[in-house]
């Protein structure tokens, strides 16, 4: 249970932060994906001792993938994400309100840059947190939050910048994605997180 709870932490004020920094007007403005990226990597440097920091489906299929989940953790790991994060929208919406205008979205666009940028958060999490080569290493946090924040500036204007199912699901809650949309996000950040654990087993040492 232990674990659960750290998760919905997790990714509750990951979903918060993007709520008030990126969707709240005038939030954070162009230093969003920093204090996106930064909140990421202190949740997870405070929870990976415990769950693993995943905060994120897309993470923990990755990870299931790859050999560093119980296949036990994986739907409880995910119910806690996406509860996590929906009440944090609910939160975020109290505060200050939902999103007057929901985002155009194209297709295409969409799922190539969801799916993209969800394989290398994936493919780095797999890396930097799971393997036997950088076990102990005093920067995994910052890589992870890293790599969403480089996410964010590339391709925000695009997507959102979910990267993530329950981040997503948020974004839905708050009224930034449609809901009719949601399934872009969920298919194209699962296949990357997929794609990422099979990719990993490819290019890993044999031992890690």
């Amino acid at each position: 249970m232990k674990k659960y709870i750290v998760e919905l932490i997790g990714t509750f004020f990951l979903v918060f932060t993007v709520g008030m920094a990126a969707v709240s007007s005038p939030g954070a403005g162009a230093m969003a994906p920093v204090a996106i990226g930064i909140v990421l990597a202190c949740m997870i440097f405070a929870g990976g001792p415990i769950s693993g920091g995943h905060f994120n489906p897309a993470v923990t299929l990755g990870a299931w993938l790859r050999g560093a989940c119980p296949a036990s953790d994986v739907l409880p790991y995910m119910g806690a994400q996406v509860l996590g994060a929906a009440l944090a929208s609910m939160i975020k919406c109290y505060l200050t309100g939902c999103a007057a205008t929901q985002m155009t979205l194209s297709l295409g666009p969409v799922m190539i840059v969801e799916f993209l940028f969800t394989f290398a958060l994936v493919y780095v999490v797999l890396q930097v947190a799971t393997s036997k080569v950088s076990e102990g290493n005093s920067y995994f946090g910052l890589a992870i939050g890293g790599t969403v924040t480089a996410g964010a500036y590339s391709v925000g204007s695009i997507s959102g910048g979910a990267f993530n199912p329950a981040v997503a699901v948020g974004l839905v809650i708050m009224g930034v994605v449609p809901v009719a949309s949601i399934w872009m996000y969920l298919v194209a950040c699962l296949l990357g997180g997929a794609a990422a654990a099979l990719v990993y087993k490819q290019v890993a040492d044999t031992d890690s």
